[in-house]
């Protein structure tokens, strides 16, 4: 499944970041690539040494974690890491598949939380290329893209004003995705008849099927 939501982070909680960022100490981001997308990889990426990292990556998955439509289709266990990335200058990031393994977590679901406007940049889209053919995003600074870690995808030259995003990656509790897209397709439906009539018997019916396909799933 590949989902964006929208408001991950506030407006607030965006200007804050980039202001941040602003400051921060980057490096060239082939440091964090394995050696075939070192290749295609030509981007900036904020310093793990920087003083800011270690709070900025602690406030993206806070908010993650806390968003109910993120969380619900994401159902994580624990986060690999977050990067801080940069992109000007005609810079980009061809076709590649994340690594299986990210600061040893397994990865199962990729995010992109857009931080700059679209509007102040040109191209910089984040392209997924599916079996349906490609799928081309470039969203509102504090919306996101959730998509399967097994997705071959890449990031557009930017031809004018500077991209910037945080990536990351997420260990998930229910590692197939086709899983993970039932569940969420049950709880979204089981929400939805809640809201509209309460706590019905079929409301029950589904609240007991979604816990015991949870319990056939999820790896604790």
């Amino acid at each position: 499944m590949i989902l964006p939501v929208a408001d991950i982070l506030t407006p607030d909680q965006v200007a804050a970041i980039l202001d941040r960022l602003s400051a921060g100490r980057f490096q060239d981001g082939k440091a964090t690539a394995g050696w075939h997308a070192k290749l295609v990889k030509h981007n900036d990426q904020l310093s793990a040494a920087d003083p800011a990292h270690a709070d900025l990556r602690a406030e993206v998955e806070k908010a993650v974690r806390a968003h109910p439509v993120a969380a619900m289709a994401t159902r994580p266990k624990s986060f690999g890491p977050i990067l801080f990335s940069r992109y000007g200058g005609g810079q980009t990031y061809g076709s590649h598949v994340d690594d299986a393994l990210m600061g040893g977590v397994r990865t199962d679901v990729s995010f992109t939380i857009f931080l700059a406007d679209p509007d102040s940049y040109q191209g910089g889209e984040l392209v997924m290329e599916t079996a349906a053919g490609e799928m081309a995003f470039k969203l509102p600074a504090g919306a996101a893209i959730f998509y399967p870690s097994t997705t071959l995808h890449r990031v557009e030259p930017v031809t004018g004003g500077q991209r910037m995003a945080a990536v990351g990656w997420i260990r998930s509790y229910v590692r197939d995705p086709a899983d993970r897209e039932l569940l969420f397709d049950l709880d979204t439906a089981r929400q939805s008849l809640f809201k509209a009539q309460g706590k019905t018997a079929e409301f029950d019916l589904l609240s007991k099927c979604l816990s015991n396909l949870l319990r056939k799933w999820m790896e604790d």
